[in-house]
This record gives structure tokens, sequence and C-alpha cells, in this order.
């Protein structure tokens, strides 16, 4: 479904690439997690399929086609983006908010149909936010914003789902929430790209893990083979060991103390 395809991205002013030949896949059905520590190149990634950053070199695929040759309202319809930092301009209603994800189905100066407003009804149901529909934007704490972006991502009712940093200002139970959604979204048939610190909960969750270092692929597989001690060590320069979740069997990272000397 999403293919990055030898993906390179240079800022200007800086002396090495944020990302540097990174090739991977996010294939309809299964949850494909992106991790690494802070810098390594996974909000570029997210960035890079918006049209946000320029590529110097390689392509992106939606379904085989390049979105360089892809109009951008059409892509909207087959890709729904959570970003990891969002502020609207001037408040709305949540209900409203929400329904901005059927822009790109709407016709051109159309008020929003019924259907539309059943799709962003269904959209808050399953991000946890019905609660918040009559509220307006500024009035959420960090968590409740969060879960009323990710309803207005699902409200475009996409093939695939991007998610940068989901669980960002979210409590134990949304974060479950969050990635149970994305795994049952995943399991109806949508490619689901998940850009996530949480590896403890990826590890439960997705079926495929890239792993980034400094603009590259450090490791790819399922979790089993990407949650390896000494590789997380080096990625992440810090001690740690890696054990197994006693209630799953999942991987499970476990970060050391550093002794003092």
């Amino acid at each position: 479904m999403i293919r990055f395809d030898a993906v390179r991205v240079r800022y200007a002013g800086a002396a090495t690439a944020a990302l540097d030949g990174v090739t991977l896949d996010a294939p309809r059905g299964l949850v494909t997690a992106v991790a690494g520590p802070n810098g390594s190149g996974k909000s570029t990634l997210v960035r890079a399929l918006l049209g946000r950053v320029p590529l110097l070199g390689g392509r992106i695929l939606v379904d085989d086609e390049d979105i360089a040759h892809v109009d951008r309202r059409h892509l909207a319809c087959r890709v729904a983006v959570v970003t990891q930092r969002e502020e609207p301009t001037f408040p709305l209603d949540v209900s409203d908010y929400v329904l901005l994800g059927r822009y790109p189905h709407a016709s051109r100066w159309a008020p929003p149909s019924a259907s539309d407003r059943r799709a962003a009804a269904a959209a808050l149901a399953d991000a946890g936010a019905c609660e918040f529909a009559g509220r307006s934007t500024d009035a959420l704490s960090g968590g409740e914003w969060q879960r009323v972006r990710i309803a207005r991502a699902l409200a475009q009712e996409a093939d695939a789902l991007v998610l940068d940093e989901p669980t960002t200002f979210l409590d134990v139970g949304h974060e479950m929430l969050v990635f149970e959604l994305a795994y049952t979204l995943a399991r109806a048939g949508r490619a689901v790209l998940l850009v996530t610190h949480q590896l403890n909960l990826v590890s439960r969750f997705a079926d495929h893990v890239v792993l980034l270092h400094r603009g590259r692929v450090a490791a790819s597989g399922p979790p089993s083979l990407v949650m390896d001690g000494p590789t997380l060590e080096r990625v992440y320069e810090w001690p740690l060991v890696v054990s197994r979740d006693p209630a799953v069997g999942a991987p499970a990272l476990v970060p050391l103390r550093r002794r003092s000397t």
C-alpha cells in the first residue's frame, strides 16, 4: 500500500541526511511500526509523505503510484495522517473539526452530507471521543485533543492510516485503546503505519518493525527479531535488557540505570 523506496532527505544547513536511503513497506492488513531514538528520521518520513520536505532521492509510492504525480486531494482519500504536532488557527467545535476529515470526499462548497455526519460520528466513537463532540477544540486537554485528531483521520475512511506518535499525552488506558484500534483497523484490511517510541506496545501489537538510527534502517522484521538487546543498546545508546512480558510473552524492554563512576 505505502512504500518508501530508497528515500533520502536532507534539511537545509544540515551536515548529514535526515533520511539516507530508507526503504520500507506498509502493506494492507498489517501494523507496521517505525521506531528509533529522537532525531533518527521517524517524523521526517511522515513529512516526506505529506510533501512538506523535498526528496533528495528515492520515491514514495501508494499502491505502486508515485505520490509526486498524485493530486493531493486524491491522495487524502487514500491515506489519512495524524502528525506529531498540530494547532488549529482558531477554535472549532469538535464535531466540525472531525468533519474536516470528510473534505477530500466532499463536493466543492457543498455542506456535509448525512453520510459525512455518520462517518464523523463513527470516527469519534472509534477514537473514544464521543463525549467531546459538543465542546470546543480549545477546551480540550492534551490527551483529549489527541483523540479528537485521531477521530478526524478516521473520518477520512482512507485505506491507509499513518499515526506519528499517536499516544502523546495519553494515559495507559487510552494508549492501549489507540494500539488496539490500530490492530483492529489493520485486521479489517487497512494499512497502518505507526511511528512511535512505545517499543513495549509495539512488541505486542505490530506485525513488522522498522528501527531507524541516524537516518538509516538499523533493523527490520518482526518484533521478536528487532527487539534484540545488543541492537537496541547500540541504537538508543543506553544500557538495557530485553526480557519477556510474563502476561503475554512478548519481548519487553527494560532500561537500566547507569552506574556512577
